[in-house]
């Protein structure tokens, strides 16, 4: 009856995992190399994506097989017009085209971003055209780049899309290696200037990250695409529109914890960092949760068989001692 306890007490900690709703208004999980959906909540609304454009601009960065060598100066074209977003890429800076692209990946430095987009052979609108192929390519018939920053609210697409995106991209060694830097010192006008990876759960006690890109604008709202292994399982995550930091973080570790149900092994503790004054995270219905698996709806059925099979036993001793 002991065992029996301990069983029904870890399958309730893992149940209520399921139970949780999820605060970003689309996600999607789908395991690596046999395409299974594992968890899924509108997966085929179109949003903006911000910065997760970078991805894509990435990728047709190195399909030109540009010198990775050869310094790009960064433009005052380069700066932000529409949103005014910071950078600490100073315009006149000349920097390898690698350490741009680090730049634009890594931190997702807007003015990096942009400048990879400039210098493609041919200029922005030949950018433009060799992304636009590359969607057609990928299949991503619900997604529109206009600009290769992410900056734009006319970059769209949905998250069954991203997830053809980052499979794509999880085929670029650059990709991989540059989105799970936690950090790297950049020579910035004869100064090392150190950079950080804006996804912290990049290199985090417990996380086993094969790529990652977040994003963020207002109309976009927190979005992560990430791929990880857990439990002797891989996956690609995409959480899209989430009210805040704290919010994607949640989603991304109740997404392990759910891939992870079963073993025996205990999540670290992971600091949710607080809202800044005045900031709250969304209310979240409880038709917010995601659809899981048939497997997991079987599975969560038998916890409740037996925490009520250790309930009657309770009840039953009770009884007895009350006799």
């Amino acid at each position: 009856m002991k065992k029996l306890f301990a069983a029904v007490l870890l399958s309730l900690s893992t149940a209520a995992v399921y139970a949780v709703p999820f605060g970003s208004t689309s996600v999607l999980v789908v395991e690596d190399g046999t395409g299974k959906i594992l968890l899924e909540k509108n997966a085929n609304a179109i949003v903006p994506i911000a910065s997760l454009t970078k991805l894509m601009t990435a990728m047709v960065i190195l399909d030109a097989r540009q010198d990775m060598d050869e310094k790009i100066e960064i433009d005052s074209k380069d700066v932000d017009m529409l949103k005014h977003s910071t950078s600490r890429v100073p315009v006149g800076a000349s920097i390898p085209r690698r350490d741009v692209l680090q730049l634009a990946l890594m931190s997702s430095d807007n003015r990096a971003a942009a400048s990879l987009g400039r210098t493609y052979p041919g200029g922005i609108r030949a950018f433009k055209f060799a992304v636009k192929n590359k969607i057609a390519s990928l299949q991503m018939t619900q997604t529109s780049i206009e600009e290769p920053t992410g900056l734009s609210p006319h970059n769209i697409s949905t998250a069954s899309d991203l997830v053809k995106m980052a499979t794509a991209a999880s085929h670029y060694p650059e990709i991989t290696r540059i989105t799970t830097d936690t950090k790297d010192i950049i020579n910035i006008n004869g100064r090392g200037v150190e950079y950080h990876n804006t996804n912290r759960l990049v290199g985090a006690a417990g996380w086993d990250i094969g790529m990652s890109k977040t994003g963020y604008t207002e109309e976009a709202g927190r979005c992560l695409i990430m791929r990880i292994t857990t439990a002797g399982k891989n996956a690609t995550l995409v959480l899209l529109n989430a009210g805040a930091s704290s919010v994607r973080v949640m989603d991304a570790l109740n997404i392990r914890r759910f891939m992870s149900a079963g073993t025996a092994s205990a999540e670290p503790a992971i600091r949710t960092p607080r809202l800044r004054a005045g900031l709250r995270a969304p209310a979240i219905r409880a038709s917010s949760t995601v659809k899981v698996s048939s497997a997991a709806r079987v599975s969560t059925r038998k916890h409740v068989k037996a925490t009520k099979a250790v309930k009657a036993s309770r009840a039953a001793k009770k009884e007895r001692r009350h006799r």
